[in-house]
């Protein structure tokens, strides 16, 4: 039927079909391979298609990626990012670089203020150039971080 789409007659079989492997007679492995020119060219089409996305595109990651390199590009990246909140918003990890917050945010008893998700807040993290991030959501917050050169580890560990 494909065929007859395409405007393109075959032989007939036995039965009376347009491909000779529908015979009950003619084994599976015997079918014949027969690509057209067209077939060809929209193969290669489309795996030249493929290839430029993926070029064009880059290598966009999602949440969890621990192995995105913070470097100062002339572009900014923006990256799905779930911002640990349980003590309160002060540091911040993308791939192997840590940041801290510019202005703290608590609400003085070490948790995050009203109106923060506990114990993460669902955003994105966009990363500038210079070593600098900006954490936003859906709900309108905004925190600024810079990178710690040089950290392995968060000054601080939240219990």
């Amino acid at each position: 039927m494909l065929l007859e789409l395409a405007g393109i007659q075959g032989r007939t079989g036995q039965s009376g079909t347009c491909c000779p492997w529908e015979d009950e007679a003619v084994e599976p492995s015997a079918r014949p391979v027969r690509r057209s020119a067209m077939t060809v060219r929209i193969g290669k089409a489309v795996v030249a298609a493929v290839l430029a996305g993926g070029v064009l595109t880059g290598c966009g990651t999602a949440r969890g990626d621990d192995d995105i390199a913070v470097r100062s590009t002339p572009s900014n990246r923006t990256v799905p990012y779930d911002l640990y909140t349980h003590c309160g918003i002060d540091e911040a990890r993308v791939g192997s670089t840590y940041f801290e917050a510019v202005t703290p945010l608590s609400d003085g008893s070490g948790n995050p203020p009203d109106g923060w998700g506990n114990p993460t807040q669902r955003g994105t993290m966009t990363l500038k150039p210079g070593g600098k991030a900006v954490f936003t959501d859906d709900a309108g917050h905004e925190v600024h971080f810079r990178a710690r050169p040089g950290a392995s580890d968060f000054k601080r560990i939240c219990a």
